[in-house]
This record gives structure tokens, sequence and C-alpha cells, in this order.
């Protein structure tokens, strides 16, 4: 007996979308995952080096969520303000990429030498 080879009984492995705190899609909100990665981090060393300095374990948690607060917004920020500065500069380029095919040989295209007199 031959086992089908058909697409429709492969189930297709595609990945779910993993949601923080069920409101928050990691997956597809930009520099969200990179932010939460920071905060955590951040976190775990802010709690562990204040608790290895103080040894009080309760005011070292507080600061563990006070560094993962700050840290993960903080990240959060920085990453979706470069990320529109970047759009930004990608606009003007398309912009001077489109100016520059319309004008190119015209009299109004800003590479060509002005002598004084226009050559026609």
């Amino acid at each position: 007996m031959a086992i089908p080879n058909d697409s429709h009984t492969v189930p297709s492995l595609s990945r779910q979308s993993f949601k923080l705190l069920g409101i928050l899609d990691i997956q597809n909100t930009p520099c969200a995952r990179e932010a939460v990665l920071h905060g955590s981090v951040g976190s775990l060393f802010s709690g562990l080096s204040h608790f290895l300095a103080t040894s009080r374990v309760r005011r070292s948690f507080d600061i563990g969520v006070a560094g993962f607060m700050l840290i993960t917004l903080g990240s959060w920020f920085y990453c979706r303000y470069s990320n529109a500065k970047l759009r930004v500069q990608q606009r003007l380029i398309q912009d001077g990429m489109k100016n520059k095919v319309m004008y190119e040989g015209t009299s109004l295209d800003p590479t060509r030498k002005q002598n004084g007199e226009d050559r026609r």
C-alpha cells in the first residue's frame, strides 16, 4: 500500500505568533523582540547585581522589575526612532533618484555644467 504524497495531507508548519500579556504580538511588531530581550537581560543583571551588593531580596526584585521596564522602553523607543530615521532617509533617496531620472538630459539637470550658453 503506497502512502499518498499529497501536499494537502501534510500539516503546514506555520509559526504561531507569541503575544506578551495577550496584547503585544512579539513576532509581528517591529523592535518588540529585541526590546524584550534587552529588558530581560538588563533586569537579570540589575537585580542580581543589587542583590550581590546589598543582600536584600525584595528590594533586588523591585530593582529588577524597574530595570526591565526602563530598559525595555528605552530599547523600544531607540529602535523605533532609528527605524523612522532610516525610512525618512530612504524616502529622500528614492525622491532624488526619481528626480534624477526625470530631469536627466534637460536644462534643469543639476549635474550639467553651466557654460553660460545653453546648448540645445
